[in-house]
């Protein structure tokens, strides 16, 4: 049996199955012992999350306190943290290329 630990909200993950593979993401809810929300700022904004099932997700042993403090404070946290938290994680390589040109 896969024993994964449990995800915690502000968790780093990254995404094994679905077109979302390879990237990271923040967890920023969990909902039972087998799916959490996730956005990354970006892509998945905090306003749309992604249900995932923790199988298909690789938990990154970082939690971020800035997406950690925002949720407890105000019960949301902007996409900008999100995307900080993603980025500090990926460092100046990224996990995944930028597709769209602003």
């Amino acid at each position: 049996m896969n024993t994964v630990s449990s995800p915690q909200v502000g968790q780093l993950v990254r995404i094994l199955k679905g077109k979302d593979a390879g990237e990271a993401a923040v967890v920023i809810a969990v909902v039972d012992s087998r799916f959490v929300y996730i956005a990354d700022g970006d892509k998945r904004k905090f306003d749309g999350p992604k249900k995932k099932n923790i199988l298909h997700l690789e938990l990154i042993p970082f939690i971020s306190s800035e997406v950690v403090d925002s949720l407890k404070e105000t019960g949301r946290v902007t996409n900008g943290k999100l995307r900080f938290a993603v980025m500090k994680y990926a460092g100046p390589t990224g996990i995944s290329a930028d597709e769209k040109g602003d």
